[in-house]
């Protein structure tokens, strides 16, 4: 365990934003910048932390649309590694607003399209829903945590019912993800990062939206989760 491990990876942090920012005041921030910047953060964490990642699914998943990725929560590691393993070419996240209050880091997420909700808020938090079905409408896929907060023990919590209501809204697909491991490098209240751990991520098939009602798709994806994150703790695959 090292907190210089930490540095460095909030060095990355610093290596992704710092040109994208410099684009924005250029007024020449692209889509495809960023989403070379967060495939590129997301590899680099893994090598930095030396992860052993064992990722499987992706092969399900078709290319040529957006969908609306859905993962548990072990971890702020989630995100860069699910940026190394999703498949989709143009992902952006719905991260907690605390996060866009962070100087300079916040104003990239921003002008990244990353969607800043403000759960407190039930105007505000409508308002982000309809800020990410149009995104997923010009052809961006979503990633959210429907747990809304990082797990202490690694067991999954109730789910929330925004990202559902916007796969509902769009008729976009979801597509549950199963994280385990990263609570091992970086739990929650943790500032020092461990290395050498192992992560696996699961890539389940797209679940259709169309058609479905509310309470059937949260718990089609929570029995995801639970079977391939609970049930699955010390199993090999």
């Amino acid at each position: 365990m090292s907190l210089l491990d930490s540095v460095r990876v909030l060095g990355a942090m610093a290596q992704i934003s710092a040109p994208s920012l410099l684009e924005l005041a250029r007024g020449e921030l692209s889509r495809a910048n960023i989403d070379a910047r967060a495939r590129w953060f997301g590899r680099r964490v893994i090598e930095l932390l030396d992860i052993r990642l064992d990722a499987r699914g992706a092969e399900q998943v078709p290319p040529g649309r957006a969908y609306i990725y859905m993962s548990n929560h072990q971890s702020h590691l989630d995100i860069p590694v699910l940026y190394a393993t999703l498949p989709s070419p143009t992902i952006r996240m719905l991260a907690k607003k605390e996060l866009f209050r962070i100087p300079l880091w916040g104003r990239g997420l921003r002008a990244a399209e990353f969607v800043e909700v403000d759960r407190a808020n039930h105007a505000r938090a409508v308002q982000s829903i309809d800020h990410a079905a149009a995104l997923v409408r010009d052809g961006v896929s979503i990633y959210l945590a429907p747990e809304g907060t990082r797990s202490r023990d690694g067991r999954i919590g109730p789910l929330k019912k925004g990202g559902f209501h916007l796969a509902l809204t769009t008729g976009v697909p979801i597509v549950p993800v199963a994280v385990r491991g990263t609570i091992d490098i970086l739990p929650r209240g943790g500032r020092a990062m461990y290395t050498g751990r192992a992560v696996r991520v699961r890539i389940g098939a797209p679940i259709p939206a169309e058609g479905r009602d509310l309470e059937g798709l949260m718990r089609e994806v929570r029995d995801f989760l639970v079977q391939n994150v609970e049930n699955a703790a010390g199993t090999a695959a």
